[in-house]
């Protein structure tokens, strides 16, 4: 039994990276503030937007640093400590490059995988026995330009992936409050995904 008792999501501050690649784990994180009505507040102490919801009796932390994605450690690290938290019972939401757009998938530990905000974290806290949840984003091709391509918007096909991606993945909360962990990745990785959608005209095409 694994008890997740804080989910980060990753992402850079500020409206000029609101919709862009990098910023997948700020939008899970608010998809679940928003289907539970919780509400966001900003706490300096933790360099972070904070809320809190609960799911089948069990109370999650959700947090949103506002440090930058490459300090986001600084953040993570303040919460874990001031409330507790071991390192296995944090759940931190990213974008990843090595998984297609429309991909989920649920992992525990492993490399930072060159992302800056895995490895601020992993130098934080001295350990990598964390939980992730990898939202794929896809690959530019060229590891030259991953930094331009992860601070800009997705194409408007690869965001209807992520899009359809993150509202099917919202039901793993209730399976992180069971504390079956494993069942939950094997759910996450097993679910359907929706039929493709016959070709039509584009809509933004007058």
């Amino acid at each position: 039994m694994d008890r997740i008792r804080l989910i980060v999501g990753l992402g850079n501050p500020g409206q000029e990276y609101e919709r862009t690649r990098h910023n997948a784990g700020f939008w899970w994180v608010d998809a679940i503030a928003e289907a539970r009505s919780a509400r966001w507040a900003r706490e300096a102490k933790f360099s972070g937007w904070v809320a809190k919801v609960e799911e089948a009796g069990e109370a999650f932390w959700l947090l949103k640093p506002t440090t930058y994605m490459n300090e986001s450690g600084r953040s993570v690290g303040a919460l874990l400590r001031f409330h507790r938290i071991e390192a296995p019972e944090m759940l931190v939401v990213h974008d990843e490059l090595d998984l297609p757009p429309g991909t989920v998938r649920l992992k525990k530990g492993g490399g930072t995988g060159g992302h800056n905000g895995l490895r601020s974290i992993d130098e934080s806290m001295s350990t990598r026995d964390f939980w992730r949840l990898r939202i794929g984003i896809g690959h530019p091709g060229h590891k030259d330009e991953v930094a331009d391509f992860v601070l800009h918007e997705a194409r408007r096909e690869e965001q209807v992936a992520i899009d359809e991606a993150l509202d099917r993945s919202l039901g793993l909360l209730p399976r992180l409050a069971s504390g079956r962990l494993n069942d939950a990745m094997t759910w996450l990785h097993t679910v359907p995904k929706p039929a493709t959608p016959a070709a039509g005209p584009d809509k933004d095409t007058p």
